[in-house]
């Protein structure tokens, strides 16, 4: 039968003293002996609200799916995984004991450990380690059980291999989760017209003048944007927005390029995508561009720090490095 790995997160009220003291524990405690609680985890929801009225609204369930397991699934002989926030060091060991409540210590709620290994995060690859950082205090740790086992009886994980196959999976994970974040707060805290005014800040960012036409009939264009302050020198781009989410196809790509005159420039900027027939056509067009999401996403990123403060509220964003592919291997 394959063995049992959970991983926790301990409030680190005293340096280390789990470690010390060979032991895991956790909070919550105004809950009492949990011992004495039915063996259901209705009764440890019921206990939770009625020690906790004011919790936020879905945090009762998880609470008692976590005391309930750390009593009544984690069992003698279960794997124990705990990465210390302080010492940014991950502890591996071994469940001795049966659960015990203690209400005079910090961890009211504990059971004893024997610890196998203490080793530098380093040891592991970041896809283990963002497997373990698990937002929630105690939980399954199935996707990398065997590194973390081979790590334990002391064995190579060859971490520094895996992570130069999976750093730019990492990588891209990260990214995709804040080109999200960006096209849910245009698409949510915008009206369609604010929308528009952004894109023309965008555009004045990267060093055009612009302004947006406020106009009816207009066959779509939004925002007119050009190199000098008059607007009389070539280039000349037109600029059709559309805050949906939805696929943008052929026909109104079209009604863009058909508004377009000879010297002039068509731009379609949408949150969502294009149709293959979309980009077929503007292949074929040399003065057409289609912006997507994930393309007005990088547009930000590499102009954000020239962002009026307004738009910087509305996307807080911060600088991070990022794993990437090793200098020098083929894209």
């Amino acid at each position: 039968m394959p063995q049992t790995l959970w991983g926790l997160h301990m409030a680190e009220i005293e340096q280390n003293l789990p470690i010390k003291e060979n032991f895991i524990g956790i909070g919550w405690s105004e809950m009492g002996d949990l011992s004495s609680l039915p063996k259901e985890r209705e009764a440890f929801k019921e206990r939770l609200t009625e020690e906790y009225p004011d919790a936020k609204t879905g945090a009762i369930p998880v609470w008692a799916g976590v005391l309930y397991r750390f009593v009544h699934e984690m069992a003698v002989g279960d794997v124990v995984i705990y990465p210390g926030k302080i010492d940014r060091i991950v502890h591996l060991g071994i469940v001795k004991g049966d659960y015990e409540y203690h209400d005079s210590m910090g961890y009211p709620h504990m059971r004893k450990v024997k610890w196998i290994r203490h080793l530098p995060r380093a040891n592991f690859s970041q896809a283990a380690l963002y497997e373990i950082g698990s937002a929630i205090t105690l939980f399954l740790v199935t996707t990398h059980a065997d590194e973390f086992l081979a790590a334990m009886e002391g064995k190579e994980t060859n971490a520094l291999a895996t992570d130069e196959a999976s750093a730019e999976e990492v990588s891209s994970q990260v990214e995709e989760t804040t080109d999200d974040f960006i096209i849910k707060r245009l698409k949510g805290k915008l009206t369609p017209y604010d929308f528009e005014k952004f894109i023309a800040h965008l555009l004045t960012c990267m060093g055009y003048h612009t302004r947006v036409t406020q106009q009816s009939g207009d066959g779509g264009i939004d925002v007119i944007a050009h190199r000098d302050e008059l607007g009389f020198e070539p280039p000349i781009i037109k600029v059709q927005c559309k805050q949906t989410l939805e696929q943008i196809g052929r026909p109104k790509v079209q009604q863009l390029h058909g508004a377009i005159e000879q010297g002039e420039y068509g731009l379609f900027v949408t949150l969502g995508g294009y149709s293959p027939d979309a980009r077929t056509y503007e292949r074929s067009k040399s003065n057409l561009r289609l912006i997507d999401g994930t393309e007005l996403a990088e547009l930000i990123y590499a102009h954000y720090e020239a962002f009026d403060s307004r738009y910087k509220t509305l996307l807080p964003l911060k600088r991070s490095y990022l794993p990437g592919a090793p200098i020098g291997t083929a894209d």
